[in-house]
């Protein structure tokens, strides 16, 4: 009897916040838990690349959600949120659902 294969694992999308080195200080102003991120852009790049290579690793896509200094006050004041890493994770999910749709 032939033994069954594990289906292969199904590639998932993964939205990842990510920042222009050009606004990263400014988003840092902005941010009001900016003292839990690296305080330069080449510290907050190297950690974001790791953590970019460990998804990917696992066979998952990354989707890169910007994150805009003027638009992201903006989408946080229309949704009743703090700028903190949860209104940032929220932005790139729905980015990412949004451009699921159109993959």
């Amino acid at each position: 009897m032939a033994e069954k294969k594990p289906a292969p694992k199904q590639q998932m999308l993964r939205a990842m916040v990510w920042y222009k080195e050009e606004h990263f200080e400014q988003l840092l102003a902005l941010f009001d838990d900016a003292h839990l991120l690296p305080p330069t852009y080449d510290e907050w790049l190297v950690r974001a690349e790791a953590k970019k290579d460990e998804v990917t690793a696992t066979g998952d896509r990354v989707i890169k959600v910007f994150i805009d200094p003027v638009t992201f006050p903006q989408w946080c004041a229309e949704k009743n949120l703090k700028k903190d890493a949860n209104a940032r994770s929220q932005l790139a999910i729905e980015v990412a659902q949004a451009q699921s749709f159109s993959l």
